[in-house]
């Protein structure tokens, strides 16, 4: 699931997701994001935390009380990254599953330079 405010970044990005498999679906903000939910269960949701009416960290939270969304791993797709952003992200999920884009493509980065 990709849940993003929109435009040409997030349109392109679930494209690219389809084109090698996944199963995508888009919500725009927080409300919509929770209503796909009901009838779709992800392996991955990739959330921006700036989405309207309720932000990435409200809806992790939310993800997390819901019993067949315990599993689901949460990346942050956001601008966002200073330490205050990362604690507001620990205390949405204390199980620490949500990461921030910039942490997985760091890993990306080493494997490439060690690879």
């Amino acid at each position: 699931m990709l849940g993003d405010r929109g435009g040409c970044l997030s349109e392109l990005l679930a494209e690219l997701l389809e084109h090698v498999g996944h199963v995508v679906r888009v919500a725009h903000d927080g409300p919509a994001a929770l209503r796909i939910l009901d009838l779709f269960v992800p392996d991955l949701a990739l959330l921006d935390i700036g989405l309207p009416s309720m932000d990435g960290y409200e809806l992790a939270r939310r993800l997390r009380e819901r019993h067949e969304l315990q599993n689901v791993s949460l990346v942050a797709v956001s601008g966002y990254g200073q330490e205050a952003d990362r604690e507001r992200s620990r205390q949405a999920d204390p199980n620490g599953l949500i990461a921030f884009i910039e942490e997985l493509t760091e890993d990306v980065k080493a494997d490439a330079r060690t690879g």
